[in-house]
């Protein structure tokens, strides 16, 4: 028996707000969607075009306000080939909340405060 990663989620607010800063800052798009037509929620698949690997957004009719992320101690992880023009963009965009130079790395948080980890690539 093996398992194999398929996919993390995040529960989003406002799944519209989400799916452009995760293009814009990440340049993830939509590889699938799950919409039933009673819309109490709404899943949307996304991906990097590289790697199997997916981030799902969940969006709840039912739970119009922020989640609780607790501590907000865990976190995704992207490996980025251009560390340095990255971390310029998302200065830009205002998003980054977390630098660790002497790790070199940073994190940078969603619009529903998940937090993203960028680390350059090995």
């Amino acid at each position: 028996m093996q398992f194999r990663f398929a996919h993390n989620n995040f529960n989003v607010k406002n799944l519209e707000e989400s799916l452009a800063f995760y293009d814009k800052a990440l340049g993830l798009k939509e590889t699938g969607r799950i919409a039933p037509k009673s819309g109490d929620f709404i899943i949307v698949y996304l991906g990097d075009g590289v790697t199997p690997h997916r981030l799902e957004l969940t969006w709840l009719k039912e739970h119009p306000q922020a989640y609780n992320l607790g501590e907000n101690e865990f976190h995704l992880a992207l490996e980025v080939d251009d560390f340095e023009a990255a971390h310029a963009k998302h200065k830009e965009m205002g998003c980054i909340c977390f630098e660790n130079p002497a790790m070199g790395i940073y994190f940078i948080n969603d619009p529903d405060n998940y937090w993203i980890e960028i680390v350059p690539a090995k």
